[in-house]
């Protein structure tokens, strides 16, 4: 085999050896971006990054003699074809005391259609105060053509509030939803992965 030949295998196996690790790397961005909704809702679930709210079992015994007002938003991402609003765009409620209101979702296409909320408080601070005791946002939730669904949300804001410096004087928060489309192999994934937060 002459010198030249050598090279050009060298060479060869040089560029193979390139492409793999290129099209593997390729494969691990693409897994990350995939998941990174997912991963991104389970870290500002724990943590209340972003003004993510807690879930809570139950509501607190103590209700103080403050109230709060709590504003309500909700849109939908461009590609689902719902319409989607508060049934109320605020409400007055004491700090503790447990709330309730609803959020109205219709389906505005000829077939059935999945959606997933992703869900955020501002003050982004409020945001690890204000408890949902129940929510639709919890599950994926399935609206058939045309169908206009009441999705409920209890929720209260919690007292320790009242003693956080970066809380204690505020007066307003707002809950805002938006749901998401979401796809087979979303649901896929989302059924191996724990819901953490609401």
């Amino acid at each position: 085999m002459q010198p030249n030949d050598e090279n050009s295998d060298r060479a060869s196996g040089n560029n193979r050896r390139v492409v793999v690790i290129c099209l593997a790397a390729l494969a691990v961005m693409g897994s990350i971006t995939a998941y990174s909704p997912t991963l991104y809702r389970m870290f500002c679930s724990v943590t209340g990054y972003g003004g993510t709210t807690g879930r809570a079992t139950g509501n607190v015994s103590k209700v103080l003699d403050r109230t709060i007002t709590v504003r309500f938003d909700g849109s939908v991402a461009q590609n689902l074809p719902w319409k989607f609003e508060p049934e109320v765009n605020k409400m007055d409620v004491k700090v503790g005391e447990t709330a309730l209101t609803f959020f109205r979702a219709t389906n505005m296409s000829d077939k059935p259609v999945t959606g997933q909320a992703a869900y955020n408080v501002t003050p982004e601070a409020l945001g690890v105060y204000f408890k949902k005791i129940a929510c639709f946002c919890f599950n994926e939730q399935t609206l058939k053509p045309h169908q206009t669904v009441e999705m409920p949300v209890t929720f209260f804001v919690d007292p320790k509030m009242a003693d956080d410096p970066d809380t204690k004087i505020l007066t307003d928060v707002t809950l805002s939803y938006i749901f998401y489309p979401v796809t087979k192999a979303a649901a896929d994934n989302s059924s191996q992965t724990p819901k953490l937060g609401g």
